[in-house]
């Protein structure tokens, strides 16, 4: 019988999923840990490794005896050492399609919510002054560029239902095809353009050497005056420290972040004390159909490799 290790700091496969591993011959094994030494040693002698909440780096992989494959039980696959992976011939899958919808509602929720100044609102009422103090101007929405960084399956459902409500739209991506932007209706812009015009700007690119930091000090002073940034993407692309200090000196009106450089997000962070920022605790994909879906993907991926049946999202 084949040895599934699921790995990840308080995390269990459901019941389903595990039924899936156990029906391609596979026997689940939790390790409720984040070491990697300790994941290395335990997973020495796995035949497939479901990550949840854990990284896989170099040290992991090097160990692997006759591991089949490296399971990312999410969308984001930077925690998992693709490179060492490759050098041992292991494959790399992830789920990148369990929560599409999900991540492009709360983009466009958090978006909703500061474009109509919500808590700012809320916050006046609970205090009992019913003409509130705003720190920047609400505008109609055609008025307002919605701008996506990544027009990838998130960026085009955030799109979708951003034109529900008549942004001007526009999108950046340099690894689409000129055709696509213009078949959904949507303005092409390069990184600087968007990053200067978008009165709204919605990250969703994945974390690569190329989009780590991508939007750093430099670049966010490039944004619009007034601008609002979404972030549902991966936290390290967004340098927090500078957003803090753009939030904080009002040269960017507001920001939704869901995602941070540091989970959880330590409680002196500078963004804790920004009033025009609101944070969710890296929960855009969350719902309980997305939970389960995503079991269930991440178990049928492994049972194809046990099985040696063509993977559906290799990385590697």
């Amino acid at each position: 019988m084949s040895r599934v290790v699921v790995v990840g700091r308080s995390w269990r496969l459901f019941d389903e999923a595990i039924r899936i591993v156990e029906a391609a011959g596979g026997k689940v094994d939790h390790l409720d840990s984040v070491d990697p030494e300790e994941i290395a040693e335990q997973c020495r002698d796995a035949d497939a490794i479901m990550a949840i909440l854990a990284p896989i780096p170099a040290v992991v992989v090097e160990r692997l005896e006759h591991c089949k494959v490296i399971v990312r039980v999410g969308v984001g696959f930077d925690s998992v050492d693709v490179e060492a992976a490759r050098a041992r011939h292991i494959p790399v899958c992830n789920v990148p399609d369990y929560c599409t919808d999900e991540v492009a509602d709360h983009a466009l929720a958090l978006t909703l919510a500061l474009s109509r100044a919500i808590p700012f609102l809320d916050r006046s009422v609970r205090v009992e002054t019913w003409k509130p103090i705003i720190p920047y101007p609400i505008h109609s929405f055609e008025n307002l560029t919605f701008g996506v960084v990544g027009f990838g399956r998130i960026g085009r459902a955030a799109i979708q239902r951003a034109r529900g409500f008549d942004y001007r739209l526009a999108a950046c991506d340099p690894y689409v095809d000129a055709d696509v932007f213009s078949e959904e209706g949507v303005t092409c812009m390069d990184i600087d353009t968007i990053t200067a015009a978008a009165d709204i700007l919605s990250l969703h690119c994945p974390l690569t050497p190329e989009t780590d930091h991508l939007f750093d000090a430099a670049r966010i002073a490039k944004m619009k005056a007034g601008a609002i940034l979404i972030n549902t993407a991966r936290g390290a692309v967004v340098d927090n420290h500078a957003l803090a200090e753009a939030l904080a000196s009002g040269r960017l009106a507001a920001a939704g972040i869901d995602v941070f450089e540091e989970e959880p997000l330590p409680p002196d962070h500078p963004l804790m004390a920004c009033s025009n920022a609101l944070l969710t605790p890296h929960y855009a994909w969350n719902s309980f159909e997305a939970e389960h879906r995503l079991h269930r993907r991440a178990a049928e991926e492994v049972a194809r490799a046990l099985k040696g049946e063509p993977l559906r999202c290799p990385v590697t």
